[in-house]
């Protein structure tokens, strides 16, 4: 009997090498190759006959794709205005998030005008109705499949042809071509392509639904990322009740916008008004407090940045920063040093950017470093400002995008007061707020002593 022969795959870009090594060849990853059984040789071209014809560009007709909503308002938001006829869609998160619920949430609302099918690896079918009545969905017209081999699943697809079919997870659905475990690099990459191949062909919106790794990244080779249309990826604190979806990578939207949800007992809610999430009620003024309006895409959102200031016990001060960019923390604070003559070297410093969520934007610059001033000189901000502006290592502060849109959005909450960047000032008056408008750190500090 011939001994079968193995390979070395890396669990992060996929490369194979023919024995075990530290450090992945390809990608330089530590620690990542795993040993598996040669795969058999699979046919994967086609034939001559099946070739496409070659087009010129201009001769093809460009036009929107046509979308149909999901009924669920923030997650159509994220998707760009809703799914698309042969999109493919991965769906990222931590276990217990929230990811099957959103999901089959959504096919009980798509399924009154489209035929849909939930194809669960992970879960019985039992278990699966037991979550819908728990939900207290309709599901008298979602179908579903509890299957993980791949060609059995592609078999049920070819013959219902649904319109939307969730594959809940992808790493769970393995081929028989493969001599690899479900999950294993191999087994995930020709299994998503496979189903993004036949998801392109038959026109079904096809929803995988990925592991992530204690990285908070999804498993698997990264090489799946690239084969979908969409990447989605649910946050949030497992503490908190809130969740909050991101798109990474979307061929048919933006990739900037942010859909809020709140986990309720009969399923997830949409937050209609998610600045109200990240904005403390404080019984009074508080030190160390700056409210800031950040773009998540189209939409503003009013985020407290709180800081705390607070003198160094051990050699080395610490600087730590929730929701926010810890280099950055540091910049800011040589920047406060040297343009404003506010020395932090002797302190602690700690900045938390509240209701758990991440602000990447450089937007936040002033509205963190007046919170630290604040906190540092143990005297409040005004109750109803808010601050925007980027910070440069000269100390002037910088325009942010969409700056009126952010400034309607503060007066439309009820605040009257704003330190914005000059640049920013509008040229009509927005009613009920006072604009500030300053160009240098130490203007803007100048506002706060």
């Amino acid at each position: 009997m011939a001994k079968q022969k193995t390979i070395y795959s890396c669990n992060e870009c996929g490369g194979q090498t023919p024995k075990w090594q530290g450090q992945c060849p390809h990608c330089q990853a530590w620690n990542t190759l795993v040993e598996s059984l040669v795969d058999k040789m699979v046919a994967r071209f086609s034939p001559v006959s099946a070739i496409g014809s070659v087009q010129n560009l201009s001769d093809i007709e460009a036009g929107e794709e046509p979308r149909f909503p999901t009924k669920i308002s923030e997650l159509d938001r994220v998707l760009g205005g809703g799914l698309v006829n042969g999109g493919v869609v991965l769906l990222g998160g931590d276990p217990g998030i929230g990811k099957s619920t959103l999901l089959l949430q959504a096919l009980s609302y798509l399924s009154t005008e489209r035929n849909v099918l939930y194809v669960s690896g992970e879960e019985s079918a039992r278990q699966v109705a037991l979550r819908a009545k728990r939900l207290v969905l309709n599901v008298d017209a979602v179908n579903l499949l509890a299957e993980i081999q791949l060609e059995k699943i592609q078999l049920i697809l070819a013959e219902h042809k649904p319109d939307v079919a969730v594959i809940d997870s992808i790493q769970t659905v393995y081929s028989d071509a493969l001599q690899s475990a479900p999950g294993s690099v191999a087994q995930v990459r020709e299994c998503a392509a496979q189903l993004t191949r036949f998801a392109k062909s038959s026109g079904t919106c096809i929803i995988l639904v990925g592991h992530v790794t204690k990285e908070g990244a999804l498993a698997g080779p990264r090489v799946l990322e690239h084969m979908v249309d969409t990447v989605l990826y649910f946050e949030g604190d497992t503490h908190s009740s809130f969740r909050m979806i991101r798109a990474f990578k979307n061929r048919f939207g933006a990739v900037n916008e942010l859909g809020v949800f709140a986990m309720t007992e009969k399923g997830l809610r949409e937050i209609n008004n998610p600045s109200a999430l990240f904005l403390s009620h404080h019984s009074g003024q508080v030190p160390g407090s700056c409210v800031m309006v950040t773009q998540e895409g189209t939409r503003p959102l009013l985020v407290e940045i709180q800081a705390l200031v607070d003198e160094a016990r051990a050699p080395n001060p610490r600087r730590l920063s929730v929701g926010l960019e810890q280099n950055r923390l540091a910049m800011l604070l040589a920047v406060l040093h040297r343009h404003a003559g506010i020395p932090c070297y002797d302190q602690d410093v700690f900045v938390n950017a509240v209701g758990g969520v991440k602000i990447t934007e450089p937007g936040a610059d002033l509205a963190v470093l007046l919170a630290i001033v604040s906190s540092f000189k143990n005297k409040p901000l005004p109750e109803k400002m808010v601050v925007i502006g980027e910070i440069g290592l000269a100390g002037e502060v910088r325009p942010v995008q969409r700056g009126q849109e952010r400034l309607k959005e503060a007066a439309k909450l009820g605040f009257n007061q704003a330190i914005i960047p000059k640049a920013n000032k509008p040229k009509q008056i927005i009613s009920g707020i006072e604009i500030i408008a300053v160009e240098r750190v130490e203007t803007a500090v100048a506002q706060l002593i």
